[in-house]
């Protein structure tokens, strides 16, 4: 989710601001996914691993040399000394909701206190739900004057629709027929897979239907266990894990869905369900976190605990098209509301209201 903001920032910045340089600090080995941009965009290879001290002093060195007048922290992570003003993005306070997903308690004080860091330090905090800002203020002590809520986008091409032909050959490719219910996301905790197979197999026992459970995201050492569940349920014939594929396989895969199943217990977006609804596929997700602020009224909402209402609600709208062609038809109307190039053209707005506010102190200097 945050490689995809990142990317999409990115190549729309470049369309509307030509004039300003910007710095981009990429792990040499990515820069190529963010593609070509203007001249006034200039890689600065940063090799440190994320989540490190070393990553702190080597950023902080690297923008003392480059004299910014502006740093942007994609993520809740600052470096030990920032020499301008900053604008940090915090997409969501997972780690601290969900702790088992960190690696030690170290790693949970470390999160705690680079979010509350952030908070104090940044000049202005962009949160990309009305759900992520809420939360910031029940855990933090916040200036909320800071805070900023910028929805994410959805990539045009979920919105363009393949040709039948087109569709079968893409899926071919894959192994794939159209029908089945599709899941997207990778195997933490959070992401609720466990009740989503469990919750399929219950939907067979209340209405038979034909279709297949079709899982995409990396799952490295967890796809024997989702396997060995399907089998214990009787579904095991049913399940089937892509793990990961290359993004310009999402649209087809996305459109040879029958029904998309996100029942996750948290989540600071919910990207896949947009790129669902503006793929003309239904939805059937949480009504937790920010996936009801995104999607009630557009989403079939359930509880994310409740196996026997996810269940209910598979079975029934697998076996009713025209509930299914409903929300697919107000899901698309809601995906349009996200839109990529309107998250930059408010992120650069708020980039030069900070920098006016900079040039207007005693100490201002030329911009960069």
């Amino acid at each position: 989710g945050i490689g995809t903001y990142i990317r999409n920032l990115v190549r729309h910045l470049g369309q509307i601001d030509q004039e300003n340089q910007f710095f981009l600090l990429v792990r040499p080995t990515l820069a190529d996914c963010l593609g070509k941009l203007p001249a006034n965009f200039r890689w600065v290879a940063e090799r440190s691993r994320s989540y490190t001290l070393r990553e702190q002093v080597s950023v902080s060195w690297r923008l003392l040399r480059l004299r910014v007048d502006l740093y942007h922290a994609t993520h809740y992570v600052l470096p030990l000394f920032v020499p301008s003003p900053t604008i940090v993005t915090i997409h969501d306070i997972i780690h601290l909701l969900f702790p088992e997903l960190l690696p030690s308690r170290l790693a949970l004080h470390y999160a705690r206190r680079m979010i509350r860091r952030s908070l104090n330090r940044g000049d202005r905090i962009i949160t990309v739900s009305e759900n992520t800002q809420a939360d910031l203020k029940e855990h933090f002590r916040v200036d909320e004057g800071k805070i900023q809520v910028i929805y994410n986008g959805v990539d045009p091409v979920f919105h363009e629709r393949l040709s039948e032909e087109e569709l079968d050959r893409r899926l071919g490719v894959l192994g794939l027929e159209r029908g089945y219910v599709l899941f997207v996301g990778n195997p933490k905790p959070h992401k609720n897979l466990d009740n989503t197979v469990k919750a399929f197999a219950r939907a067979l026992t209340i209405r038979p239907f034909d279709a297949q459970l079709v899982c995409v995201g990396a799952r490295e050492g967890s796809d024997f266990k989702l396997k060995r569940r399907a089998e214990q349920l009787g579904v095991g014939d049913r399940l089937r894990l892509l793990g990961h594929v290359a993004s310009e396989a999402l649209p087809a895969i996305y459109q040879g869905a029958s029904l998309f199943l996100y029942p996750t217990l948290y989540e600071g977006f919910g990207l896949p369900v947009v790129e669902a609804m503006a793929s003309g596929v239904p939805v059937i997700t949480s009504k937790t976190s920010a996936l009801r602020e995104i999607a009630q009224g557009y989403a079939h909402l359930v509880d994310p605990l409740d196996t026997d209402e996810i269940a209910k609600a598979i079975a029934h709208l697998l076996n009713t098209p025209e509930q299914r062609a409903s929300l697919a038809a107000v899901g698309s109307r809601r995906s349009h509301d996200f839109d990529w190039q309107r998250t930059a053209q408010a992120t650069h707005d708020l980039y030069l209201e900070v920098l006016a506010k900079r040039n207007a102190g005693p100490a201002s200097g030329s911009r960069r």
